[in-house]
């Protein structure tokens, strides 16, 4: 019950000076020398352990000359003979990445920037117009041919 006149209090009693937060793990708390003596260190895998993707290039020019045209058929054809791609082929880009020019861009190259010269002197109206002149002169040919 709270004290007359006092508000309740909403927070716990906190434990004695004795007292350790936290849990005690007997394993870790040895000190320097459990720590240095007990290191979990993950061993290399093999290169061989690892397993190859399957050659399906390979795989599908079998098919095609053994003469199958199905995708049932390719399927057993893939179960029967299960083959992987070599392990130089695996890793040639992760061994020698392909050469590349120092000053490569990525993506397409920029449009050329408008001049601004040529958009004030109306230059692409007058191309246009000369477009249409030779156009018109070709169709009077044309009509004075029939």
């Amino acid at each position: 019950q709270p004290e007359l006149g006092k508000p309740q209090r909403n927070c716990y009693t906190l434990p004695g000076l004795d007292f350790s937060y936290g849990l005690y793990l007997q394993r870790t708390d040895g000190g320097v020398p459990e720590a240095i003596g007990s290191w979990d260190s993950i061993k290399p895998r093999s290169a061989l352990a690892r397993s190859m993707p399957r050659d399906f290039i390979t795989m599908n020019r079998g098919a095609l000359r053994a003469g199958y045209t199905t995708a049932r058929q390719f399927n057993l054809y893939y179960k029967a003979k299960d083959i992987c791609c070599k392990a130089e082929e695996y890793n040639h880009l992760q061994r020698s990445p392909p050469k590349l020019p120092a000053d490569l861009t990525y993506g397409i190259t920029p449009r050329p920037s408008t001049p601004m010269f040529d958009l004030l002197q109306h230059k692409y109206k007058e191309l246009w117009m000369e477009q249409q002149r030779a156009l018109m002169a070709a169709q009077r040919v044309a009509k004075k041919k029939v």
